[in-house]
């Protein structure tokens, strides 16, 4: 995998072995993505959950957000974060947290001097070890539109199998929705 656009385009992104049950996001995906968000995330606070080995997050990085903050809770995944932030010269200006999402979110306002994030990104897993489907995003999105992380004007991006069900909490609008095979990406707005 490799940075595709911004000041580290073309920079290698470290993996994890593909038995640790992780998968990034696709090339496509990414690019579509941000080209839908182009005009928001230079000078951003950006904040990637279930970060895997931190893709989305370095893109935002080299496509200028000030602040990237990355949450994972699979250890391997976060010391993957940890060299791909040397490697690519990005530390200041990003921090990985060892946590799982579905806890709570309201402790990180810390992390964003209380200003909240202006940019929430989470991709959570489609599927458990046993290969079952899981259904994380509703209640990812509720904790993220409802701890009071959220910046005036925050986005919210959130991947997802096809199949999963979302209900949009209402402290948040729907404004544009993307296919990518059994993928769907869901754009939102506080309300």
């Amino acid at each position: 995998m490799r940075i595709l656009a911004g000041s580290l385009r073309g920079r290698r992104i470290l993996s994890v072995p593909k038995t640790e049950n992780v998968k990034p996001i696709s090339a496509r995906i990414r690019q579509s993505v941000f080209d839908i968000i182009r005009p928001y995330v230079t000078g951003s606070v950006f904040l990637d959950l279930y970060a895997g080995v931190g893709t989305v997050g370095l893109e935002a990085l080299s496509r200028g957000a000030a602040t990237v903050i990355f949450v994972e809770k699979a250890g391997i995944c976060v010391k993957t974060i940890e060299k791909n932030m040397d490697n690519l010269g990005v530390r200041d200006r990003a921090r990985v947290l060892k946590a799982d999402v579905m806890s709570g979110l309201k402790w990180l306002e810390h992390f964003s001097d209380y200003k909240g994030y202006d940019i929430v990104f989470l991709s959570p897993p489609y599927r458990d070890g046993a290969n079952l489907p899981l259904s994380y995003t509703s209640r990812t999105l509720a904790l993220a539109a409802g701890d009071g992380i959220a910046a005036p004007g925050c986005l919210f991006i959130a991947q997802h199998h096809k199949n999963e069900r979302i209900e949009v909490p209402a402290a948040l609008n729907r404004f544009r929705q993307e296919k990518y095979g059994d993928t769907l990406v869901d754009f939102f707005r506080i309300a």
